[in-house]
C-alpha cells in the first residue's frame, strides 16, 4: 500500500510541474518541467533520506558499544529487521525520526537532547516506534512527502513572485490565478502531510508497545517529549519535515491553532490509546 502511495505522490508531483511549465511556457515549458520533475523524482526516491539527515547535521554512530546503537541493535533483532544505520543529531531538543526507502536502506536518528532527557526504558519505546515505521514502510512515503511538500512550497513562492512582477502574457497564467494557487498549494501540502502522518503515528505507537511489551515506556517518553516541545524547537526545523518526527517540532506553536493543521494526533490521544493497550497486553 505504501508503495502505491509513493507512486501516486511522484506522479502527482510530475503532473503539477508539467502544469506549471505549460502555464508559463506552453509545450516547451511543459517538456522542460517534465524533465525537471523526472530528475526530482529520481532524487527523492534514492537520496531524500540523505538530504534530511544532512539538513539536521546528523552524525552516523558506528561504535557498536555506543549506548543508543546497542538499544537499536537489540530491538532490531527482536523485530526481525535488518540493522538500520544509527545517527545522532547534535541538538538539545529531544526528538527522533526514521528515514530511508526500504528495510535494507533505513536509518534511525535521535537528538542529543533525547539521549540526555530519557531513561533507557523510554528510549526503547521511542526506538521501537521508529522501527515500527520502518517495518510498515512508512519511512519512504514520509520522506517522499517531505520532498513533495518542499517542492510545492517552492512552486508557490515562484508563482507568487511571478504574479507580482508581471506574469500576464499570452502564454502565461493570469496573475490572479497564480496568486490563488500560491495560497492553495501550501494548504494542499499540509493536507498531504496530515494524511501521511496522523494515522501512521497511532499504528507506530501500537507497534512499539507490542515490540517492547511495555506501553508505559513510550507513554512516559511521549509525555516528556511533548512537554519539552512546548518550550523550544529543533534548530533548522522545517514545516516540510515536521511529520517525520515522533513529536511535531512545532508543537508549541501549533497548539494555538488547535487540531486543524496538526501533522500528528495529539499526544494526549496517543497516550490514551497506549493505556488501552496495557490491558490487552496483560491478557
Amino acid at each position: 500500500m505504501e508503495q502505491v502511495k509513493t507512486v501516486f505522490f511522484l506522479t502527482l508531483l510530475t503532473v503539477l510541474f508539467v502544469f506549471i511549465g505549460f502555464s508559463f511556457g506552453g509545450a516547451n515549458g511543459a517538456l522542460i518541467a517534465f524533465l525537471i520533475a523526472g530528475g526530482m523524482n529520481f532524487y527523492a526516491y534514492y537520496y531524500s533520506d540523505k538530504q534530511v539527515l544532512k539538513h539536521y547535521n546528523a552524525v552516523i554512530i558506528e561504535d557498536r558499544k555506543n549506548y543508543i546503537y546497542k538499544i537499536v541493535e537489540k530491538l532490531t533483532y527482536e523485530a526481525n529487521l535488518p540493522m538500520p544505520k544509527v545517527y545522532l543529531i547534535p541538538d538539545r531538543v529531544p526528538n527522533a525520526f526514521a528515514t530511508g526507502r526500504n528495510h535494507q536502506n533505513a536509518a534511525v536518528a535521535v537528538t542529543q537532547g533525547l539521549v540526555d532527557l530519557l531513561n533507557e526504558r523510554e528510549i526503547e519505546g521511542v526506538i521501537a516506534h521508529e522501527l515500527s515505521h520502518i517495518r510498515h514502510y512508512d519511512i519512504l512515503i514520509g520522506t517522499i512527502a517531505a520532498v513533495f511538500a518542499g517542492a510545492i512550497a517552492m512552486i508557490a513562492n515562484f508563482m507568487q513572485f511571478s504574479a507580482m512582477f508581471g506574469g500576464n502574457n499570452r502564454q502565461g497564467a493570469h496573475p490572479i490565478v497564480m496568486i490563488l494557487m500560491a495560497i492553495i498549494l501550501p494548504i494542499a501540502a499540509s493536507i498531504i502531510q496530515m494524511t501521511v502522518s496522523r494515522s501512521r503515528e497511532f499504528l507506530a505507537d501500537e507497534g512499539a508497545a507490542r515490540l517492547t511489551k511495555d506501553p508505559g515506556g513510550l507513554q512516559s517518553a511521549l509525555s516528556k517529549l511533548e512537554s519539552y516541545a512546548q518550550r523550544g524547537q529543533i534548530n533548522e526545523a522545517t514545516e516540510e519535515t515536521a511529520h517525520m518526527f515522533i513529536i511535531n517540532p512545532f508543537s508549541g506553536r501549533d497548539i494555538k491553532f488547535g487540531n486543524l493543521f496538526r501533522t500528528h494526533p495529539t499526544t494526549e490521544d496517543r497516550i490514551a490509546r497506549l493505556e488501552e493497550l496495557k490491558f490487552e497486553l496483560k491478557k
